[in-house]
């Protein structure tokens, strides 16, 4: 038996948002979906969310791929949480405790505006998730209305500083440039 393709590796990454911490796997821990559980009451189709927020410190968890983002409460100091919260991942993950209960059903988009839409989440899926995913964070598609696009911002990106500058010297730019009928990029408020 290999004993290196069973070994499980879990180390912190510092994101751009000061408040938050990424938790990153050398193995997928929740493949083709992202989770946000911005509350404790909000965790409940997650375990791991759950048993996370038992932890005094724990404000906000979102998972996705091979990384958990944890958003700390006021007073915590990461270096003196971060040796707990990998230990802590590392054991559940390596008991093959349950991530979540059930995945929700991606949404569909339908209407006039389709091929706008498929544009518009083609940018997005292409230029703009892997460099918010590498921060910890997720930015998802939400509408298309009047030259509006509307974004969700999960994870790292929600309540970060630097995320207002990012969605619109960055992306509404990136969009407003590439297809003439978007006209402002906005954050959907949670």
């Amino acid at each position: 038996m290999d004993a290196t393709k069973d070994f499980l590796n879990v180390y912190a990454e510092e994101t751009p948002n000061p408040e938050t911490m990424k938790f990153v796997f050398n193995k997928m821990i929740l493949p083709d979906d992202a989770l946000d559980f911005p509350t404790r009451e909000k965790a409940q189709e997650s375990p791991l969310a759950k048993s996370l927020y038992e932890f005094s410190f724990v404000n906000g968890v979102f998972i996705m791929n091979n990384f958990v983002t944890i958003t700390r409460l006021a007073g915590t100091e990461w270096h003196e949480v971060i040796p707990i919260v990998k230990e802590f991942l590392k054991a559940y993950v390596e008991a093959e405790e349950p991530i979540v209960i059930q995945k929700s059903a991606p949404t569909k988009y339908e209407g006039a505006d389709n091929i706008i839409v498929a544009q518009i989440i083609d940018i997005l899926d292409t230029y703009v998730k892997p460099a918010v995913e590498t921060d910890g964070g997720m930015i998802s598609f939400k509408s298309f209305e009047d030259g509006i696009v509307t974004v969700e911002l999960k994870g790292s990106c929600s309540g970060c500083p630097s995320s207002t500058v990012t969605l619109k010297r960055g992306i509404e730019g990136m969009l407003t440039k590439m297809i003439p009928e978007v006209k402002e990029v906005v954050a959907e408020a949670l």
